[in-house]
């Protein structure tokens, strides 16, 4: 069986380092490690519009900024499909057959949709379209024949709902859709990175993000505003460093070989971390130390997206040969799903046949 690889992100804004470390640099080691044999990447932009569907322009505008953060971290379109998910009717169809497999209770019960719609603030008033969105993207990772889905850990309830509507439709129609399996990130600081205010998601809407397109002042200017340990508040003071954003995000970007050239009088982040611990390190020289990790991770991204930014056309270019791809795959399988279902009416012979015969023709 081949190995295939579907993931990607709802176009509602640029993208942050939350989702570079939760997904997008797994991605890129992924696409480069030669293991896979497709590599699908979606830009959700149908998913998007289930709760901005006043809003289309948001998501219109949002494309291009998703696509060079894509192309910026360094998805390379020689090696992965980049394309835009609302090109692919297949998706659409193939959500349509799958909603008769799952229940409303079992929706309900999901806890990314919980959360979503807790943070939202939908209560009843819920759109039907984001309510079910599990649905939505079951369809994207079974059309593409997905066996693997990088995802970060807050999206492990939507891939279980996915198993479950493969198990389902295969033990209904027969063994037809691929069981995908979940990779989460390697590092654990990565399964979440907290917020810049120390809120435990990253989130556009909470503004506490350092977006991967951020100047460099910005960046800094964000890092040094960063929520740390309430109450390390005198440099002699004792610091918590579990649970303490500064250090979360130095467990999710720090090197060792950083410290010879920023932060010499330690050789690796535990010693910083034992420093900081029994008292008498600063956050200010923490978060001075951390600014740089950062740049030095940010620098290269920042400079590919300059270069990219001057080549619009053909970053559309690409999203539109890759959806055309993309569409071919999606095509194939939702012959074989309406095969399986039999629904495929004008294709199947044996059909014709035994009507004809039962009339006699």
């Amino acid at each position: 069986m081949k190995k295939i690889i579907l993931t990607g992100d709802r176009p509602t804004g640029k993208l942050h380092v939350g989702h570079y470390v939760g997904s997008l640099k797994r991605r890129v080691e992924l696409q480069n490690s030669g293991e896979y044999d497709d590599i699908f990447i979606m830009i959700a932009d149908a998913q998007a519009l289930t709760d901005n569907a006043d809003n289309p322009e948001k998501v219109r505008q949002n494309i291009i900024e998703v696509a060079l953060d894509y192309l910026s971290v360094g998805l390379d379109p020689a090696k992965s499909v980049l394309f835009i998910q609302s090109q692919i009717p297949e998706l659409t169809e193939l959500t349509f057959y799958y909603a008769n497999l799952v229940t409303v209770s079992r929706l309900q019960r999901n806890p990314t949709v919980k959360s979503e719609i807790q943070m939202r603030g939908f209560q009843a008033s819920i759109p039907v379209g984001f309510f079910t969105y599990p649905i939505s993207q079951a369809a994207d990772i079974t059309a593409f024949k997905a066996t693997t889905v990088p995802v970060g850990e807050d999206q492990a309830p939507m891939l279980e709902q996915c198993k479950e509507i493969v198990h389902k439709f295969n033990s209904v129609y027969g063994e037809t859709l691929v069981d995908p399996q979940i990779l989460l990130p390697d590092n654990a600081a990565c399964l979440r990175l907290p917020g810049t205010d120390g809120k435990a998601k990253m989130s556009k809407s909470l503004g506490n993000c350092i977006y991967l397109s951020d100047p460099e002042e910005e960046v800094r200017k964000k890092i040094m505003n960063m929520f740390t340990d309430p109450n390390h508040l005198k440099v002699s003071d004792p610091g918590q460093v579990e649970g303490n954003p500064v250090f979360i995000y130095l467990d999710a970007f720090c090197r060792d070989e950083l410290f010879a050239e920023y932060l010499p009088d330690y050789a690796c982040l535990q010693e910083l971390k034992d420093h900081y611990t029994r008292g008498g390190l600063g956050d200010v020289k923490v978060k001075k130390f951390l600014n740089n990790v950062m740049q030095e991770e940010l620098a290269p991204i920042r400079a590919r997206r300059h270069e990219w930014e001057q080549r619009i056309p053909e970053v559309y270019e690409i999203l539109k040969t890759g959806s055309e791809t993309a569409e071919k795959v999606a095509a194939q399988t939702l012959t074989d799903v309406k095969r399986a279902m039999k629904i495929d009416y004008f294709n199947d012979q044996a059909l014709i046949a035994e009507q004809s015969e039962r009339y006699g023709n």
